[in-house]
């Protein structure tokens, strides 16, 4: 490597210096968009208790295991939801949750195995790999996550159930585990089993008294479509909520690093802007005795 001149080097630390404003720009407005998402969880929370409260009666006073949605079967056929980032400079965001993936996909040896994705990064990666993607949607989680995609997604997933076109749904994302910590977490999101339901962290308030009126499958099916969308409503959430935060973590990271370089570079730029003032100085010594 030729050795740099001060000039080359002052260029590199004002490139690096470029760099570092936008990975921090990058960085606030990560922050700023992870605020707005977890308030969005926070603000589902009401709806989320009441749906489970209402969805632990049905459990309590309805025979729901005579509800194709409820019924198990042989597995032949494994449906995969994946809900990945649209965009990157995420870290490891969404290597590690194709890595859990993967692994699910390898320990399904005898089951045919469909996916449906969403974000852009996951069907970049499932594209090339030649698996069979029943659907996909892009760019969700540029503003608002759009409900109607997921009432689409939503009725995809009952129809296949219902038809028997699948034995098992799977859902796969990324969620918050603490403030500071995010992860990869499966699910499995049909058929629906009682414990799904978590009735027994969920205590049933009896004085809440709920008539059922009208025809009781049509309630159950409106009941459990809602329920299911906001299974996958309440998944995109969380996604969006750790992609924020993941990608705030790596700018900081960035950020850090740059601001480490530009000191590296500096000291280096000071050792060799006085090597060049030394041999200055040499040269304007020598000419000065070669006149004497």
């Amino acid at each position: 490597m030729p050795k740099l001149s001060p000039r080359d080097i002052k260029s590199k630390i004002a490139g690096i210096k470029n760099t570092m404003r936008i990975t921090n720009a990058m960085k606030v407005v990560s922050a700023a968009k992870l605020r707005k998402a977890q308030e969005a969880i926070f603000k589902a929370r009401p709806y989320s208790d009441k749906l489970y409260e209402i969805m632990a009666h049905l459990f309590a006073h309805i025979d729901t295991y005579s509800h194709p949605l409820f019924k198990r079967r042989e597995l032949k056929t494994v449906d995969l939801i994946i809900i990945s980032a649209d965009r990157g400079l995420a870290g490891a965001f969404n290597t590690n949750l194709f890595k859990k993936v993967d692994s699910y996909i390898k320990s399904c040896q005898n089951q045919n195995v469909n996916l449906h994705i969403v974000g852009r990064k996951a069907y970049q990666y499932y594209s090339k790999r030649k698996y069979n993607i029943v659907s996909s949607y892009q760019d969700v989680f540029k503003k608002e996550i759009n409900f109607d995609i997921v009432k689409e997604l939503g009725a995809k997933l009952i129809s296949r159930y219902k038809d028997e076109e699948t034995d098992l749904i799977v859902l796969f994302n990324n969620e918050m585990i603490t403030k500071a910590t995010y992860a990869p977490k499966e699910r499995r999101f049909l058929p629906i089993r009682e414990e799904d339901i978590n009735i027994q962290e969920r205590p049933l308030d009896q004085n809440t008294v709920y008539n059922i009126e009208g025809n009781e499958t049509d309630i159950l099916d409106s009941i459990i479509n809602i329920y299911m969308n906001y299974q996958l409503y309440r998944a995109m959430l969380e996604s969006n909520a750790a992609e924020h935060f993941a990608r705030m973590v790596a700018m900081d990271n960035a950020t850090r690093n740059a601001s480490d370089l530009i000191k590296k570079w500096t000291l280096i730029f000071n050792k060799a802007r006085q090597e060049s003032i030394t041999a200055e100085l040499i040269d304007i010594v020598t000419a000065a005795e070669a006149m004497d």
